[in-house]
């Protein structure tokens, strides 16, 4: 596959999801700052930043696994509601890939993959299952789909949880650290799957602390402290040359072992 360069794919005049002035607390804790990014359509945003810094409540909140106390959120022109069908509906077009791989022990991996299709999005049997093959080929595991999960590596269980979330034709997908709880080997298989997905056009969301995705995947890097976003730019700009103290400091700690 070729690669696409990173302003080719995007559409910068339609913003998909976009978040302003979201507070969010954990008690005291002032977890999510006057948080304000816009994400258009085919844009790849890689949030980094230490840890404790917001990154993955701020993945959590744009589908409301995390609520907010003030500020708005909207996915595709639509603001979030607080609960029922209607952001039933919204979370459905969003996908999220988490740290752990949530995967149901007691399904194979085509089943897994075809659930969701079935349950919410009212596919036939016959074509969520031809659809969750061309799914499983693509992330590398289709030989795998009659095994169930605990029968997989963490890579191969992971992939298949990219699989799943690929299944329901997601507008949108969210990525929460992925490759945080993989063994060292693993993680570039799971990296590899993403930078595909990210050349094919996806608009994607990427908590990492994998900063060699960061450079060769995003569109943006955004970086966090102390819940809020201290600095924003391509990732040239970004690793050459920060503008704040506070990101050069991180920087200089994660890039020189």
């Amino acid at each position: 596959m070729t690669d696409t360069p990173a302003a080719a794919r995007r559409t910068p005049d339609r913003p998909l999801v976009v978040l302003e002035n979201v507070n969010k607390h954990f008690g005291e804790l002032h977890v999510l700052k006057d948080i304000n990014l816009t994400v258009h359509e085919g844009e790849v945003v890689v949030v980094i930043g230490p840890s404790g810094s917001g990154k993955s409540t701020l993945c959590r909140t744009i589908n409301r696994l995390e609520t907010f106390e003030s500020g708005r959120i909207a996915i595709n022109g639509t603001e979030l509601p607080d609960e029922g069908k209607e952001l039933a509906r919204l979370r459905a077009d969003v996908g999220m890939v988490f740290q752990s791989f949530n995967l149901f022990a007691h399904k194979t991996i085509l089943e897994n993959v075809t659930l969701g299709p079935m349950k919410v999005r009212g596919m036939k049997p016959a074509a969520a299952k031809e659809h969750a093959m061309e799914l499983l080929t693509r992330v590398g595991v289709d030989h795998q789909a009659s095994k169930y999960p605990a029968q997989l590596s963490g890579g191969q269980q992971q992939r298949v949880a990219i699989a799943r979330s690929l299944a329901m034709e997601p507008t949108v997908m969210l990525f929460d650290e992925p490759t945080s709880a993989l063994d060292p080997e693993m993680i570039n298989e799971v990296l590899d799957v993403m930078t595909e997905l990210a050349r094919s056009g996806m608009t994607m969301v990427v908590v990492t602390h994998e900063m060699g995705f960061a450079r060769k995947a995003a569109d943006r890097v955004v970086f966090m402290s102390d819940g809020a976003i201290v600095e924003e730019n391509t990732p040239e700009q970004f690793f050459t040359n920060a503008q704040s103290a506070r990101a050069k400091d991180f920087l200089g700690k994660i890039l020189t072992h």
